[in-house]
């Protein structure tokens, strides 16, 4: 082949054969991308300080990513963005008055400990963000569970802290009236960096669903599941409907859903896994969130459902291309008759 052509190599084990212009660098800095409107809306609210809690952040797991594997002789990955990217989604899920070290500690749990520890990108069976904060919530609570009021960082209003909307609904007290439908679509309220505004995490989610970083099924069954299971069931003191908009609007439910449930390596790669996967987030968000001690449970009804998904991808098969239902329920059959015959 002469020089001037490209030179394409294939290796007939693995099929099928498929060219992308899609890597994992390019996945990654989408994603990235996808979050700066929410990131936007956090420093719009709390000033600057979201924004260096998320440099911090991001500085932190890339150096703990290069230094782990320096350490250990192996090759540098922090140029596929993965820990980038991680280090972004765990500032996301801490509070706007989180102390700078707070992102520095998390990072290194999620990077060495979740991540490389089991071989880095692609081989970690638990989301490292979502790790990463479920550590930071178990040692540092009261830092965790600290919230500041919109504008408190900018100096436009007295007040520092107060609850957020799910911390009322499921402490028993009436929520107030400025905590409406209108304030947790558009960002207005207490929370964390990521989860403010409903509005912006759409908008993220919509870009990643048009470039195909992810599919509608996670998300989609996720949030329904919560949706109709909220819907059904209600609290007293609230509208059917308001019950199950408030549930969706408030909190990281949102966030969770595009953009940590739908991780590639703790997720399902079968379609139906994919749907299987996202409703039974979305049942243990509204069991944690009805009956645990937390009023938040994404954190850990994803982190649960991680560890299911080896056997929610067994319970589904892949397809294999060029075979058919018969072909597969002969060979099934096959398998059985030879177990029967060797005993």
């Amino acid at each position: 082949m002469s020089d001037n052509k490209e030179r394409i190599v294939l290796d007939v084990a693995y099929q099928p054969q498929v060219r992308t212009n899609t890597d994992t660098k390019r996945i990654m800095l989408n994603v990235i991308l996808a979050l700066l409107p929410a990131l936007a809306v956090a420093v719009w609210q709390f000033g600057v300080y979201p924004l260096v809690l998320a440099v911090v952040s991001m500085a932190s797991a890339v150096f703990f990513e290069w230094g782990y594997r320096k350490l250990m002789k192996k090759s540098n990955s922090i140029g596929d963005l993965s820990a980038a990217l991680t280090g972004l989604l765990l500032a996301m899920v801490l509070p706007p008055t989180a102390p700078w070290w707070l992102p520095v500690i998390g990072s290194f749990f999620a990077i060495v400990v979740v991540k490389q520890l089991y071989g880095g990108i692609g081989k970690n069976f638990l989301n490292p963000a979502l790790a990463g904060r479920a550590f930071l919530l178990a040692s540092y609570a009261a830092i965790m569970g600290r919230y500041a009021v919109p504008g408190a960082l900018t100096g436009s209003v007295d007040g520092v802290t107060m609850a957020t909307p799910l911390s009322y609904m499921y402490g028993g007290t009436a929520l107030p009236e400025y905590f409406s439908l209108k304030s947790m679509f558009l960002g207005t309220i207490p929370g964390c960096i990521g989860e403010l505004s409903t509005l912006a995490l759409l908008i993220g989610g919509a870009y990643l669903l048009i470039t195909k970083v992810i599919s509608w099924r996670i998300p989609g069954s996720y949030i329904g599941t919560v949706a109709v299971l909220c819907l059904v069931f209600g609290k007293e003191g609230y509208g059917n409907v308001e019950w199950m908009l408030y549930n969706v609007l408030a909190g990281g439910l949102v966030m969770g859903a595009i953009f940590m449930a739908t991780d590639y390596a703790t997720s399902p790669v079968t379609l139906n896994g994919q749907l299987l996967y996202g409703a039974g987030c979305g049942a243990l968000t509204v069991l944690i969130r009805y009956f645990g001690g937390f009023p938040e449970g994404v954190t850990y009804a994803i982190l649960i459902m991680n560890l299911c998904t080896w056997a929610i991808d067994k319970g589904f098969h892949r397809h294999q291309f060029g075979v058919s239902k018969e072909d597969i329920a002969a060979e099934k059959a096959a398998k059985k008759a030879a177990k029967e015959a060797a005993k």
